[in-house]
């Protein structure tokens, strides 16, 4: 199965642009939607979630049509907004249970197994019974993707799911999204480069409701390679650098801004060649560097 995204766009009423046009063709397994915040990720993960409409455009799961048969989508659908809402008073088994009875789980011993058995696959059985406002934020995070697993959804949606995750919360959360793409569509709309580098084959990055690049994260470190150059700097020279190179990033290195620039061949004034990472790509495709 596939989700086939043609040609959407959707302009708000207040003139932004959310999406321009948008293509893309998402395969079984992970896939990363790379893009500043503003780009237009949530409201396309709002669309195909069938939560808003485009202007134009369509969208195709499977047999499915996205737009025109909602119920359908959304019995094959998962979602994990950036923001979703809890009773903070209820236990996580409570309110798993309450919501797998409005996705159509109706009978008690069979929702009963349904719970008890997402408990455990996102680890959360041990706390099952404490009040959700007592989870730390990664636990809310593996709770909300216990409640968007229920029903066995064949497409799965995370929008931007480890912004505030400590490190340790934040890797467990990678192995349960590692996971599940084994086995479905999952797109992990994000920010953080460093999320589809560690988890995602397939990516697409969008800027400004328009794609600039999809395909494999490696076909597009290949296009930078022996094209991106590093040295560290003084910071009273940043500026004069920023006006003779294409800095792609400057970031603080012991106090000193260590740079990358994009050059053909390798510039004078000590700069070293550097592997290209995909944090340069993403940089250089929003700023329109071929």
């Amino acid at each position: 199965m596939q989700l086939l995204i043609r040609n959407l766009s959707k302009t708000y009423p207040n003139g932004v642009k959310a999406l321009d046009n948008v293509s893309l063709t998402i395969p079984h397994g992970m896939y990363g939607l790379l893009g500043p915040n503003g780009a237009g990720k949530t409201t396309l993960m709002r669309t195909v979630a069938t939560l808003q409409e485009p202007d134009t455009g369509s969208v195709q799961l499977g047999d499915i049509d996205g737009l025109r048969q909602k119920d359908e989508i959304r019995r094959q659908l998962g979602y994990l907004p950036q923001e979703f809402g809890v009773y903070p008073r209820i236990s996580a088994q409570d309110m798993l249970d309450h919501l797998a009875l409005l996705k159509g789980i109706a009978n008690s011993r069979t929702r009963k197994q349904v719970v008890e058995a997402m408990l455990r696959r996102c680890n959360l059985h041990e706390v099952r019974k404490k009040p959700l406002s007592s989870f730390s934020g990664g636990m809310r995070q593996r709770f909300g993707i216990a409640q968007a697993l229920l029903g066995n959804p064949q497409l799965l949606i995370v929008d931007e799911p480890t912004a505030g995750l400590d490190p340790s919360e934040r890797n467990r959360f990678y192995n349960l999204l590692a996971e599940i793409g084994e086995q479905v569509i999952v797109i992990l709309s994000t920010h953080i480069v460093e999320d589809v580098r560690d988890l995602c084959t397939q990516m697409a990055i969008l800027h400004e409701g328009r794609v600039l690049y999809e395909g494999q994260p490696d076909d597009a470190l290949s296009e930078l390679r022996g094209r991106v150059w590093q040295r560290s700097i003084a910071k009273a020279d940043l500026p004069t650098y920023e006006q003779s190179y294409q800095v792609i990033s400057s970031r603080l290195v012991g106090g000193r801004p260590s740079l990358h620039v994009l050059s053909a061949a390798a510039p004078d004034d000590g700069f070293a060649p550097s592997a290209p990472d995909l944090e340069d790509v993403f940089f250089t495709k929003i700023r329109g560097w071929n």
